[in-house]
């Protein structure tokens, strides 16, 4: 008790600090906070219904259809690894969501008995392994990168259930003597086929509500002028492009803010991704049908109340952590622009890709912006090896991320995690890095040959 009362006075401490000391009358301080919630209110237009909500009762449901045995079975400690973490792992691709949609999720199966590696494994191939982002990747950065991103995030979801396994062995150890001590749930009359489509109803219904949009669209001005770009961002009253083609005082790569009331139309790019984006209400909607339709033929009255239960217990416990993080990130990203941060990682030394982790790890990156975000940058001269440091680490964290995951599992459960993939991903970049640099010397002494 007495350490969680210091927790508690070292945040009104830190909160104290800084409305005294916050210097408001500083013009990009004043600037940061007005981004700060700008990127907040992004975040609930775009991904606290559509995603986070239908996260939060996948979780609950999680908690109340199934049972620890059935998750001990595929993702126990005691598991088959191999088979442990290609199911984590293929979980994790088929939801494809961010680094704070995925967590409501893992929170469910690590509660209910999942062992620390395949759950890790699940964490971060949610929003990393993600087959769209990849190919992405691939035709806005390069073949190259986009195939390097593909191996390492793929590795990574093993690399990282291994790495936390066998750090923690012990802890899984009281976890799984623990778990032979729990008695099985009373039976319910629902058959395990019956909980299992409820839940797959739920997690298609997230995927639809919150299908990305790539966002290449040409925005047709009042004044009559087009700009060529990746919508990064849509409020209420502004939308923020990063202009693809350059144009009069703007750059190629660069963002630029417009007020709503200066756009006569956005033309989106036409593809079958897009396509499914213009419908996916009514996919959702579809989902939401089945969902309810289940829950009132299977689910007694007593599970309803508990799904709902656990469903309040997470969003009382993540959300508020979500949104903290999220305005913080907002601050911080407007006090460090695209151009200083290139300037540290311009080329393939260990600082550099460090960097690139670590900016990686601490921002929050939405799907698929992450893509359109570092080609910013490499345009300001970010090196390859940072870029794919960034991509490695960027989508799978954030620090909204890490601060519910010290709730989730505990500091030092959350500093491992981060601390393995800011590593691994450093690596990566500087052997990709180095791969990059041995191309471009062979090419140049081909070139100098009589």
């Amino acid at each position: 008790m007495a350490a969680k009362q210091w927790k508690i006075f070292a945040a009104l401490l830190s909160v104290f600090l800084v409305a005294y000391y916050l210097p408001l009358g500083n013009p990009k301080v004043e600037g940061a906070i007005f981004e700060a919630f700008k990127l907040l209110q992004w975040y609930a237009r775009n991904h606290t219904l559509a995603c986070v909500v239908p996260a939060l009762f996948i979780a609950g449901g999680i908690i109340t259809f199934l049972t620890p045995a059935s998750v001990m079975r595929y993702l126990g400690p005691k598991t088959n690894k191999f088979a442990a973490y290609s199911v984590a792992s293929v979980a994790g691709v088929v939801l494809a969501v961010c680094s704070c949609s995925v967590l409501p999720m893992f929170a469910g199966i690590y509660n209910l008995g999942a062992g620390l590696g395949p759950a890790s494994a699940f964490l971060y191939s949610g929003p990393a392994i993600n087959v769209l982002a990849i190919f992405l990747t691939a035709r806005v950065l390069g073949f190259d990168l986009g195939l390097w991103r593909a191996i390492g995030a793929i590795g990574f979801a093993f690399v990282v259930g291994l790495g936390m396994a066998t750090i923690f062995r012990r802890g899984e150890q009281k976890k799984i003597e623990a778990a032979a001590q729990i008695p099985d749930p009373p039976d319910t009359g629902r058959k395990g086929w019956q909980s299992a489509l409820l839940l797959a109803a739920m997690i298609a219904l997230l995927v639809f509500s919150d299908w990305f949009n790539p966002g290449d669209a040409v925005v047709r001005r009042v004044d009559g002028t087009e700009v060529r770009g990746v919508v990064l961002q849509e409020m209420h009253d502004e939308v923020m492009i990063q202009v693809q083609e350059s144009m009069e005082g703007i750059r190629a790569g660069e963002r630029l803010t417009l007020p709503k009331s200066d756009i006569v139309e956005i033309i989106e790019a036409k593809t079958w991704v897009m396509e499914i984006h213009h419908i996916r209400w009514y996919l959702a909607g579809l989902m939401f049908l089945a969902v309810a339709v289940m829950t009132w033929r299977w689910v007694e009255r007593d599970e309803f109340k508990q799904w709902m239960s656990s469903t309040w217990d997470f969003t009382k416990l993540l959300v508020p952590l979500l949104f903290g993080g999220v305005f913080v990130v907002g601050f911080i990203s407007a006090l460090l622009p695209d151009k200083q941060i290139a300037m540290l990682v311009g080329d393939n030394s260990l600082s550099a890709n460090l960097i690139g982790s670590v900016v990686g790890a601490l921002f929050y990156f939405a799907t698929l912006t992450e893509v359109p975000i570092t080609q910013a940058l490499m345009e300001h001269g970010m090196a390859k090896g940072p870029a794919l440091a960034l991509l490695l680490a960027g989508p799978a964290l954030s620090l909204p991320n890490m601060l519910v995951l010290v709730k989730v599992m505990g500091a030092k459960k959350t500093a491992s995690f981060c601390g393995i993939i800011v590593v691994v991903a450093t690596t990566m970049g500087m052997v990709y890095g180095a791969t990059q640099g041995a191309d471009q010397s062979l090419v140049a002494s081909i070139g100098a040959m009589p």
